[in-house]
């Protein structure tokens, strides 16, 4: 027969993505945690993880009980309430988020979640988020979504190219493209955050601009800040773009990026309101771009 204690301990080495971790959150000795995942599985008589030295997945039997084992700790977690008055804590949706996000789109979409979970944010780069996804540390990372890659189930939000951020009262910034001879004397921000900083770099070395650099941040609001105030200029998303700043193209540099969700295997989240909610994104997104764009055409 399943106990509730043989469902705590299998939800909580989903949510924790380790038994290491999972031991720790509830309060029990890694053996002890280990033994009662053996129990369970045999009682069942079959596995509910695969096992390896970085990474514990669940296997197709796992993923069915999942569902099950979620709805009955709902179950229990009601029943308490209902006698006791008090609400069980709920375990947070752990989400990682992309550093060069626009801030202005993911509070848009954040603020009409009305899931019942709690939400933990996480920043990072791309490699770091993959990381952190891999190892059950994160449930679901907001980041690039690069095609062909099937480490981790994806779900593509929206795509965007890079523009040449300007200050509104920018000489150059009623054009619709600018090349970077227009710009070569200069002053540039160095957006750290970016994941196409080397292909900025590179862009700019081969047509001959070397530019003097006013700063270096991985701060994405506040290098945009610093271009609103004629600090400097930089290259960046077309979704960092707002009010006080134009984003006219940059001539000769198309990359574009995608962004989207990647799910963690151990907490499947398709079909969470959290999901719902972030799939918003892109309208944020395209709303903000289209602005930027009109302030570069105008």
């Amino acid at each position: 027969m399943i106990s509730r204690t043989h469902l705590r301990q299998f939800l909580a080495v989903v949510d924790a993505g380790s038994f290491t971790r999972a031991a720790t959150q509830i309060n029990v000795t890694q053996p002890t945690l280990s033994a009662g995942i053996s129990e369970l599985e045999k009682r069942l008589g079959i596995r509910l993880f695969a096992r390896s030295n970085r990474r514990v997945q669940l296997t197709e039997a796992g993923n069915r009980l999942l569902t099950h084992a979620r709805a009955i700790e709902r179950e229990f977690r009601a029943a308490e309430q209902s006698v006791t008055g008090v609400a069980a804590p709920l375990q947070p949706v752990r989400l990682g988020v992309l550093l060069s996000i626009a801030t202005t789109a993911l509070e848009a979409a954040l603020s009409c979640y009305r899931g019942a979970d709690p939400i933990e944010i996480t920043e990072g780069d791309e490699r770091s988020l993959i990381a952190a996804l891999g190892d059950g540390r994160i449930d679901l990372a907001l980041t690039l979504v690069r095609a062909g890659d099937i480490r981790f189930e994806a779900l593509p939000l929206f795509a965007e190219d890079y523009r040449l951020a300007l200050p509104a009262r920018h000489p150059l910034a009623t054009r619709a493209s600018v090349s970077p001879e227009e710009v070569a004397g200069e002053a540039m921000i160095a957006r750290r955050s970016c994941e196409m900083l080397a292909e900025t770099s590179r862009y700019f070395t081969e047509r001959g601009v070397r530019p003097p650099f006013s700063l270096r941040s991985a701060n994405d609001d506040r290098a945009m800040a610093m271009v609103r105030a004629g600090v400097g200029i930089t290259v960046a998303p077309a979704s960092l773009g707002g009010e006080g700043i134009a984003m006219p193209r940059l001539a000769g540099f198309d990359a574009v990026r995608q962004i989207g969700l990647l799910f963690g295997s151990l907490r499947p989240l398709g079909d969470h309101p959290l999901t719902e909610t972030l799939g918003t994104l892109g309208q944020n997104i395209r709303t903000v771009d289209d602005v930027a764009v009109a302030k570069a055409t105008s």
